[in-house]
């Protein structure tokens, strides 16, 4: 198929095709060879284009990628933003292709100044290395959306041993670097002379992951506990309605009353939704009966305090009471969401715009870890488990994982799923057990190799039991980051950048 090379909407569309089937990769589908055919294609599909044709190839691909993996972005903004069908597809069709513009950057960068047809095996470190920069990119820029990396596919698949190395960057890089191999090894295979390197280069990851793969880089300690993750199903319709104040408190005060005794009881995200100050009694109650049972309760409450500069600001926090202390106040808030930008000109325009809690301030960096029967835990409110540094710089801090959710707002769309996925690659990078408690689903219990151990049916009442354990020692990932991983990605595109100046 010549045409998959050439510029033209042939080519365009097949690229778009190939961006979807990055998600048919990753959960809830789970097929993960497909991340290499996608970046096959896409690797291919760039080999002949002009940079201003690799551009658009570029955009079709992120396109499709977006299009199909975060379509539950509509049910958000139509469903509980009250959007009419028209406008929230055309807000999900700008957001989509607004995201699509880094891989626009890439095709554009890769074609102008770093593509080396001569030179199969250093193109394909290139690509690679441009691939994994661009993601990373993507994770930080304008608060970053470090959401469908290629790597998620690989937590159940061959690779998921690298992850503690060098986390779900290095997953990312090794699938982008196989993928431009395997076309390459036509080429590749005229030339005795790099293609025994290059067998190496595409075969090494593989088998470094599958030995890995059972290695525990982190030990236990203590005796482990036990874990009681209350799951209230409140729909989202009901969650900001003073009329259903009373029932949502009764709801989790009377699931708890009930629960089996345990170490940690975990409520969701605003699991009490009202300010922590109008809480008070209701807390001081939950407290009192966690003391009783020699437990700490936490649980996801909004608080209002004043800021650094004196002002007073709403947060989205976690606190801990019983047998613990601290209180968390959520640093990556989720844009429309929690907080909306620009919202001097957007407020008002449409109902999207006024959510309930959409005003929340960023907590300060460097806040202690909760503390909970004598553990050190660290906290993730919703979206901030997706942002693979943010949760190592926790994480090495700490002797065990909590993330809490309210899902509800995707509805029954992969987004959850999606978000679950995640979750676990946050555990097996940081070689942690992990409590992941959700309003509506999915609540489970996560080991330091991001398997679950414990799960609950969404869409459900129920409490989730389990044991966890206290962890000890530190992931190389952990240690460095990724910016052992970043450091070889910035020589990789500097040396075809010269190479190719130095060749014209």
């Amino acid at each position: 198929m010549p045409w998959i090379t050439r510029p033209g909407w042939p080519g365009n569309l097949l690229a778009l095709a190939a961006g979807t089937l990055t998600t048919l990769a990753l959960a809830p589908f789970d097929f993960w060879p497909l991340a290499l055919v996608s970046l096959a294609l896409l690797y291919l599909g760039l080999r002949e284009l002009s940079p201003g044709q690799a551009a658009r190839r570029g955009w079709c691909y992120g396109f499709g990628l977006f299009a199909s993996g975060v379509s539950w972005v509509y049910v958000s903004i139509h469903d509980f933003g009250a959007a009419a069908p028209p406008l929230a597809g055309l807000l999900t069709f700008g957001f989509v292709a607004g995201l699509a513009l880094f891989q626009l950057l890439f095709g554009w960068l890769w074609a102008r100044w770093l593509r080396r047809a001569q030179a199969p095996l250093a193109d394909a470190l290139a690509f690679a290395a441009l691939w994994t920069a661009i993601d990373a990119l993507r994770g930080w820029l304008l608060t970053g959306f470090p959401w469908l990396y290629a790597g998620y596919s690989q937590l159940d698949g061959p690779l998921a041993g690298l992850a503690p190395l060098g986390g779900i960057w290095l997953l990312t890089f090794c699938l982008a670097l196989s993928a431009a191999l395997l076309v390459n090894l036509p080429r590749l295979g005229r030339r005795a002379a790099v293609l025994v390197p290059a067998l190496g280069l595409l075969l090494a990851p593989w088998l470094a992951g599958v030995l890995l793969g059972a290695h525990a880089w982190t030990a236990s300690k203590g005796d482990p506990l036990s874990v009681a993750a209350v799951q209230g199903n409140v729909h989202q319709s009901l969650k900001w309605d003073p009329k259903k104040l009373e029932m949502q408190l009764l709801l989790y005060r009377d699931m708890t009353f009930r629960s089996r005794p345990a170490d940690l009881i975990v409520w969701p995200e605003t699991a009490v939704p009202i300010l922590k100050e109008h809480a008070e009694g209701y807390l001081s109650m939950m407290a009192g009966f966690a003391r009783q049972r020699d437990s700490a309760l936490i649980t996801g409450v909004p608080l209002r305090q004043p800021n650094a500069a004196g002002e007073l600001r709403y947060y989205n926090a976690l606190t801990v009471v019983g047998e613990g202390s601290g209180t968390y106040l959520k640093q990556k808030l989720v844009p429309f969401g929690e907080y909306v930008p620009l919202q001097d000109l957007l407020r008002g325009l449409i109902a999207f715009f006024d959510l309930p809690m959409s005003d929340f301030a960023r907590g300060e960096a460097g806040q202690p870890l909760l503390q909970a029967k004598g553990l050190r835990i660290a906290p993730y409110i919703c979206y901030e488990v997706v942002y693979p540094e943010f949760a190592a710089d926790l994480a090495a801090q700490s002797d065990l994982l909590l993330t809490v959710s309210n899902d509800a707002w995707f509805g029954r769309s992969i987004g959850p799923l999606q978000h679950l996925q995640i979750a676990q690659m946050r555990a097996l990078e940081a070689g942690r057990w992990m409590i992941r408690t959700t309003n509506n689903g999915v609540t489970v219990l996560i080991d330091p190799f991001g398997r679950i151990t414990e799960q609950v049916p969404a869409f459900e009442e129920a409490v989730l039991y389990g044991e966890v354990s206290a962890m000890q020692g530190s992931t190389p990932y952990l240690r460095w980051r990724s910016w052992p991983l970043l450091g070889l990605c910035a020589l990789l595109l500097g040396w075809a950048l010269l190479a190719r100046r130095s060749r014209r």
